[in-house]
């Protein structure tokens, strides 16, 4: 039974994210230490671990072929950065000014692209190891000027061959895990759109619209993370029939998210309709246990087992049951509305429907219909042209990545000036602190800010107490390689326990080699000036505040709302095709939506004097992200060629949508007063909801969200001019 159990728990531990990347660094750690003490070369583990730890930084998901040629980019590229800190450093007049230029340099380089940026951020992480290393050593007399690099390459080198033998031995299991964390991220999303179903008088929809519209943003973070890595992976032609497999998966979870953020109609608007029937409670829980079946299908995919979604079933064939015995007591043919809302009930049925169908397929997806275009877009540069084209794109003061890339390299400048002015132990540190904390934008540097500063002082706590607890160089040495694993596996999701454990593994290293205990104060001393340094930087140099991009994010969710408005009309036209224009048009739809929820976030964390327009961003995000639903509904809803009934009524409702949210754009993009809409959006509206009886059901739909769309036009109009601050021109006498 023991056994048993631990192969259990070893299973359920190999379906974790984290577990891979912890295991590669254990191992990367412990082989640097076994051979430090078998070869007797303690004096060579500071610069191995921070190679080790370098690379680990650089790691990025990949197969195994992409993943040795960015090993190979990034052994150069730290190569080079090492040797030319150690020939400059002794040169404080050269050294500073390169710095500078170094640090600018390599964040440009991460416009290129997010594998770009992984590698250039850890290239100025081991620049600054570099630093450390040559401190630690007493400086760079008396040993050659390649020692130091030569051990951090090694270093970098050893835990990167193990990530390229991994990856080669294991090429699908990150697939397997993006595609779990995405279906876990669709369940949560159905389980919150479930709660707008609840008839209950008093409830407050436009919060849950809010979170609804929060949560669509780790959706479709959890859809990009999936589709990259997918698309590392399709070129290889290894285990074909399983990456099919996963690739039909992502369609199909792509389908469910389309559904899953329809709107067939106002949900208080059904809630009064129906308040004495048990029919909205029956999409409640339907929705709900729809959701709940995602989060089971997340952990079979890592389990490797089969789901159960008999639920979901149930819970469907009862809400036909319910419909039905509606559809038994019609209203009088004289209530239009009641009828019409009847309509948009049996449209969610439909959609429904098609949702649980995507679960069965999810199943088995092998049974599922193969995509006609299974492209995926490529966003790597396709050369050196492009990606000199994406940088040159960002060299403008009005680009974050410049403004980021000035503002860090002022601030790393700064903070080597003032080790040198005051001469502190070990105070590179400071600079690394600075590397560490100063991020993009005020609310993420705040934050590290905090969490670096406390997670040094419970790291530096605890670090003292088991150093004294265990004055053993061999339980030192464990608790180094442990302290080591614990901060890769938090330091994307918990900053604290990273910072902690990252300061420990410090403690513990350098106890091997001298004393520990003396890096105490100089550790918590920097940490403070260098978090201080990148909190000045974030408030004084080109500040990046969020609110000045908001009215921007709104123009993107504008433009791209009309693109996909665009892409539904043209296939209301030509048939249902899953093709790559269309799946690039909702995409960005959804995250655009999603960016301008981040950037929301983010707002609310700056200070109080720049966060005044968080509450017209809220509202606008509620705006939009409906307006999301009502499009999502329409291709949803999308019929194959040979069933399209186009109309030239229903085509000019469609242009007149788009020609709506083109004037909001034009005016938002010229920063110019928008009158009011004519012609009159509820006019359109009106005559829409009165061309809603047609007989074909896909027609009558399409009327529908177009006038419901219509009816969000103005709302839209006036929340957009209040966000960017645009008022009507005053009349001169």
């Amino acid at each position: 039974m023991a056994s048993i159990r631990l192969m259990h728990t070893l299973r359920r531990l190999w379906t974790l994210d984290k577990f891979a990347y912890s295991l590669r660094t254990f191992i990367g750690l412990s082989g640097v230490m076994i051979w430090s003490w078998a070869t007797h070369n303690l004096d060579q583990l500071i610069p191995l671990f921070l190679g080790v730890l370098a690379s680990g930084l650089a790691e990025t998901d990949d197969n195994w072929q992409h993943r040795a040629l960015a090993l190979f980019v990034t052994l150069i590229c730290f190569a080079g950065a090492s040797l030319s800190v150690e020939l400059a450093f002794h040169h404080p007049w050269i050294f500073a000014p390169g710095l500078g230029v170094i640090s600018f340099s390599i964040i440009m380089l991460g416009a290129i692209g997010q594998r770009y940026a992984t590698i250039s951020f850890a290239t100025l992480i081991l620049s600054i190891y570099t630093m450390i290393n040559i401190e630690q050593h007493g400086g760079t007399e008396g040993t050659s000027i390649f020692h130091g690099p030569i051990l951090l390459v090694i270093g970098a080198s050893w835990y990167g061959l193990l990530s390229i033998l991994w990856h080669a031995l294991f090429t699908h299991q990150p697939v397997r895990q993006h595609l779990a964390i995405l279906m876990k991220a669709l369940g949560q999303y159905l389980k919150i759109k479930a709660s707008l179903f609840e008839p209950v008088h008093g409830v407050d929809r436009e919060e849950r619209r809010l979170k609804l519209a929060q949560q669509n943003g780790m959706v479709v973070n959890a859809l990009n993370a999936a589709k990259e890595t997918l698309f590392s992976r399709l070129n290889t032609h290894q285990n074909s029939q399983r990456l099919d497999r996963y690739l039909r998966l992502y369609f199909i979870a792509q389908d469910i998210h389309e559904r899953a953020s329809s709107t067939h109609h106002n949900y208080g608007a059904l809630a009064r309709a129906f308040f004495h029937s048990d029919v909205l409670f029956r999409c409640q829980w339907l929705l709900y246990q729809q959701g709940e079946a995602c989060r089971q299908l997340s952990k079979a995919l890592l389990l490797r087992l089969p789901f159960d979604h008999s639920k979901s079933e149930q819970a469907l064939k009862d809400l036909r049951a319910s419909i039905q015995y509606l559809e038994g007591h019609q209203p009088e043919p004289e209530d239009k509305e009641q009828q019409r809302l009847m309509r948009s009930l049996n449209s969610l049925e439909i959609n429904l429907t098609a949702l649980e169908r995507q679960l069965a397929l999810a199943d088995n997806p092998a049974v599922a219909p193969k995509q006609d275009d299974r492209k995926l877009l490529d966003r790597s540069p396709s050369g050196l042209k492009d990606a000199w084209r994406r940088i040159r794109s960002h060299l403008r003061l009005s680009s974050p990545i410049f403004r980021h890339a000035i503002r860090l390299s002022l601030a790393l400048m700064a903070g080597y000036g003032l080790l040198k002015l005051i001469h502190p132990t070990q105070g590179y540190w400071i600079m690394l602190t600075t590397l560490f904390v100063c991020r993009p934008n005020f609310g993420t540097t705040y934050k590290y800010f905090r969490q670096r500063i406390i997670g040094t002082i419970i790291g530096l706590v605890s670090g003292w107490a088991l150093i004294s607890l265990f004055p053993w160089a061999m339980a030192q040495a464990v608790i180094a390689v442990l302290a080591g694993v614990l901060f890769f596996a938090t330091r994307s999701s918990r900053y604290i326990t990273a910072t902690a454990s990252i300061t420990l593994m410090v403690l513990a290293c350098f106890n091997q080699v001298g004393n520990g205990f003396g890096l105490i104060w100089p550790r918590m001393f920097d940490t403070l000036l260098g978090a201080l340094i990148a909190a000045m930087a974030a408030i004084f140099i080109l500040p990046d505040w969020q609110r000045r991009r908001l009215d921007r994010d709104a123009l993107t969710v504008i433009n791209n709302s009309r693109d996909y408005l665009k892409a539904i009309k043209h296939q209301y036209q030509q048939g249902k095709q899953d093709d790559l224009s269309y799946r690039l048009a909702r995409r960005n739809a959804h995250n655009a939506d999603a960016a301008f929820s981040t950037h929301l976030n983010t707002v609310l964390q700056e200070p109080r004097q720049y966060r005044q327009d968080a509450d017209k961003g809220l509202n606008l995000l509620v705006i939009t992200h409906s307006i999301l639903g009502h499009l999502s509904t329409l291709g949803a809803h999308r019929r194959n060629a040979d069933d399209v009934h186009s109309s030239s009524d229903l085509d000019d409702a469609f242009e007149q949508v788009i020609t709506y949210l083109g004037q909001m754009s034009e005016a938002l993009d010229q920063k110019q007063w928008l009158a009011p809409l004519n012609p009159s959006p509820m006019e359109w509206a009106e005559r829409l909801e009165s061309q809603a009886e047609a007989p074909n059901d896909e027609q009558r739909l399409a009327h529908l969200q177009l006038a419901l769309l219509c009816r969000q036009m103005e709302p839209m109009r006036e929340a957009v001019m209040a966000l960017a601050r645009l008022k009507p021109p005053q009349n001169k006498p």
